[in-house]
């Protein structure tokens, strides 16, 4: 295989940023620069990936970030993906008419949890202030920044929405009536004020975990909280069922959480150990298709051929349907991932591997868990078929809400991995005096009682943000990540079994090739499924495509780079860096010195 890369794989020794926006990335760098840590860099360059794509990720959105600490000497993850609010009932949503959770608006609203993962990242890891990492973003809010294409295109294509139903997002977003252009200026002059305030209110006392403590205060029970309460008390907006809505969302909601640390769940393979979240993501089910394919030769096999990529679809649709049935909040529901890991079970479903296409969806039966097994088929059985959206593919659609990536490694070791989302400039309404809108992660619950994944007050949606961190021999050694939804374990697990089998060069495992099966239930509104569907890049080769329909796959070719938004970034045992990010889309870079 060629060794041609579209660009150079990054090489340092003092640090690596590299995240879905080329500005964001240099604004990680300069806190390196400035002296501080990994941590202060992701932190600062989440908050201005907020600016630079609010079509993909915002304040009131969500995050889960996987970290090595130099310091504490282990991986952990941040968990800053928050609640339902109390008044999120199965039975409140269904008096309003709805079967399904819309994929806008107010109901479709959980606890923003990003603003506080932020801050505990700072607070417990950094060593900068709360003014330090807020001050990019504040800049380019109030001093403007150049409009992304794809975000102008967003805008202009709401519009008339806007106007008509989110008056507060036509204000924001179509300052003086006129929609941005693709490349000029945009401000957010609102936004920049609410952080100065933020900053201003962390500055009213000293010391800078106090400092830290009194920024979440501010948002979580302060102005902001007052701000969005005050405004859902009356707002009833329009959202994708067709009807007016009022949030449940309130001010106690806001004040009684917090983000929180836990022990990511990991799995061994070849010599790697890749960290994920728990089972209140989807993370796992990278973990789940590693175990599958672990009883596969896949280093005998061409990473762009069709054998490849035929068993890679496979274990992934069997992974995904584990997921449907299983996967949840742990503090809700028994989650069996113990079992869903081991070796035996891995061992039969493997069988289930053949030749051709699996076109039925198929999760395992466990023991003592078939009324779940057998609630969750029923439901699924009576839901849509049909084209799978994934906000990422901009030959789709330009109007659904996505997700940012971040990969920072600094000298000293430390390391983070994490997917900012929600909180999209489609998800809401503009909270007036906020300059940002609320999220729409609770799309992801169901309105049927009795499953892993059903609506209820205080449980985290299943959410696919699925940032990875990977330890080789032990070291911790690799982050990466890609913003995708549903897709994002998919193209991380074709780049790390590329990485790992066939390339030791990031640049190149990224810009191969990719490809993704849609033949599960999608995790975003309308929740529909393609059975044996797969989108696929065309410069995988027409006889690889020819394979792939011969073997029954549903084949979905798409334009070459135009398929995921990966990145990543490693650090050697000898204090050697490297940093990678996707051509695709032109906006994700990698920088290192």
């Amino acid at each position: 295989m060629s060794d041609f890369t579209t660009r150079p794989e990054i090489l340092g020794t003092f640090g690596v940023v590299t995240s879905t926006h080329w500005m964001a990335s240099a604004v990680g760098m300069s806190i390196l620069e400035k002296g501080g840590n990994a941590f202060d860099a992701a932190v600062a360059t989440g908050f201005a990936l907020q600016i630079f794509e609010p079509h993909l990720n915002g304040p009131g959105g969500d995050m889960p970030a996987i970290i090595y600490s130099a310091r504490n000497k282990k991986v952990e993850v941040i968990c800053a993906q928050a609640p339902a609010p109390a008044g999120a009932t199965i039975e409140h949503y269904t008096a309003e008419g709805l079967k399904i959770i819309p994929g806008d608006g107010l109901l479709a609203t959980v606890i923003p949890g990003a603003f506080d993962g932020w801050m505990l990242m700072l607070r417990d890891y950094g060593r900068l202030t709360v003014r330090d990492v807020l001050e990019p973003a504040i800049h380019y809010a109030e001093k403007g920044h150049p409009m992304l294409p794809r975000v102008a295109a967003t805008i202009k294509g709401l519009g008339d929405f806007f106007e008509k139903e989110w008056p507060t997002s036509h204000e924001t977003w179509l300052p003086g009536g006129k929609a941005p252009e693709a490349s000029e200026l945009f401000c957010n002059p609102v936004l920049a004020e609410t952080w100065k305030r933020v900053v201003a209110e962390s500055e009213s006392v000293s010391g800078r975990e106090n400092q830290i403590d009194k920024a979440r205060d501010a948002f979580y029970r302060g102005f902001v909280a007052e701000a969005i309460d005050t405004y859902l008390k009356t707002a009833e907006v329009m959202d994708a069922s067709g009807t007016k809505h009022k949030g449940v969302l309130t001010a106690d909601d806001m004040a009684n959480w917090k983000a929180t640390i836990e022990a990511p769940t990991t799995y061994d393979y070849h010599g790697w150990t890749v960290a994920k979240q728990g089972p209140w993501g989807q993370g796992p089910v990278l973990l789940q298709s590693l175990a599958l394919l672990k009883g596969f030769d896949l280093a005998a096999m061409d990473p762009c051929g069709a054998d490849f990529v035929h068993h890679v679809v496979e274990a992934m649709k069997l992974a995904f349907a584990d997921r449907e049935v299983y996967y949840g909040d742990p503090a809700f529901a028994e989650i069996p991932m113990e079992t869903l890991l081991s070796a035996p079970y891995n061992d039969a479903r493997r069988k289930l591997i053949g030749k051709t296409a699996a076109l039925d969806l198929m999760p395992g039966k466990l023991p003592g868990f078939e009324a779940q097994y057998d609630a969750t088929m029923a439901m699924l059985s009576g839901m849509e078929t049909g084209a799978v959206y994934e906000p990422t593919m901009s030959h789709l659609t330009e109007k659904r809400g996505d997700t940012v990536h971040i990969d920072v490694i600094d000298a000293e070791g430390n390391m983070v991995s994490v997917t900012p989302s929600g909180g999209w400039l489609q998800s809401s309404p503009i909270v007036p005096g906020l300059g940002f809108c609320l999220n729409s992660r609770a799309q992801m619950f169901w309105l049927k009682e009795g499953l892993p994944t059903s609506l209820a007050p205080g449980k985290r949606p299943r959410t696919t943000l699925t940032p990875s961190l990977a330890l080789f021999e032990g070291r911790p050694t690799l982050a990466f990540g890609t913003p995708g939804g549903d897709q994002q374990d998919q193209w991380q697990l074709s780049f790390f079994l590329r990485y790992v089998h066939h390339r030791q060069n990031l640049q190149a495992a990224i810009d191969m090739p990719l490809f993704h099966t849609t033949h599960f239930p999608g995790s975003f509104y309308p929740r529909t499924r393609a059975p044996g569907g797969v989108m696929i890049e065309k410069n995988i080769g027409a006889d690889v495509l020819a394979d792939l329909t011969a073997r029954g796959h549903r084949l979905s070719p798409a334009d070459e780079w135009t398929v995921g938004r990966l990145t990543a970034a490693r650090r050697d045992e000898n204090g050697l860096m490297r940093a990678a990010a996707t051509p695709r889309l032109m906006q994700a870079y990698a920088i290192g010195r």
